[in-house]
């Protein structure tokens, strides 16, 4: 299951999103927001991203006027490797080589066509681990050590 989530920027997208999860019979949990009235998208992105770190869902989407700010919100939840994508290529050797478990969009920044050109490459691409694992190992050791400082 993937959990998708947005802020009332993203929301359009979210939906025209989840549309396409459908066409590829791909189940979803929609997080939020559910309108497009103001909101902060930190909320959503970590909801979102406490789903994924918790196994509850394999991966997420997630969408802001740019990306980044979704982004930076997942990425500070404990387990999330969440990478802000404008083109499918980022999307792809994300997943290859730093195995994300979460990807952002920005609504502002990529058309309907494209989004789901990098969602489709993003979920079809698979972690290629070998020398890549031990790299995605340090940056959970990383992340490990900086929880001494919580």
């Amino acid at each position: 299951m993937i959990a998708i989530g947005s802020d009332h920027v993203g929301f359009r997208l979210k939906k025209e999103i989840e549309r396409f999860l459908e066409q590829k019979e791909i189940v979803y949990k929609d997080i939020g927001t559910f309108s497009e009235e103001r909101c902060d998208y930190t909320e959503f992105a970590c909801k979102a991203a406490e789903q994924v770190a918790r196994g509850i869902c394999e991966k997420g989407i997630l969408i802001c006027g740019t990306g980044a700010g979704v982004s930076i919100a997942a990425n500070k939840v404990a387990g999330i490797r969440c990478v802000c994508c404008s083109e499918p290529f980022t999307a792809e050797m994300s997943r290859r080589h730093n195995d994300t478990n979460m990807i952002a969009v920005g609504s502002r920044v990529v058309g309907v066509e494209l989004a789901e050109k990098i969602v489709w490459q993003w979920l079809e691409t698979p972690f290629e681990g070998g020398r890549h694992l031990n790299r995605v190992r340090q940056i959970a050791q990383i992340e490990q050590d900086q929880m001494r400082f919580v």
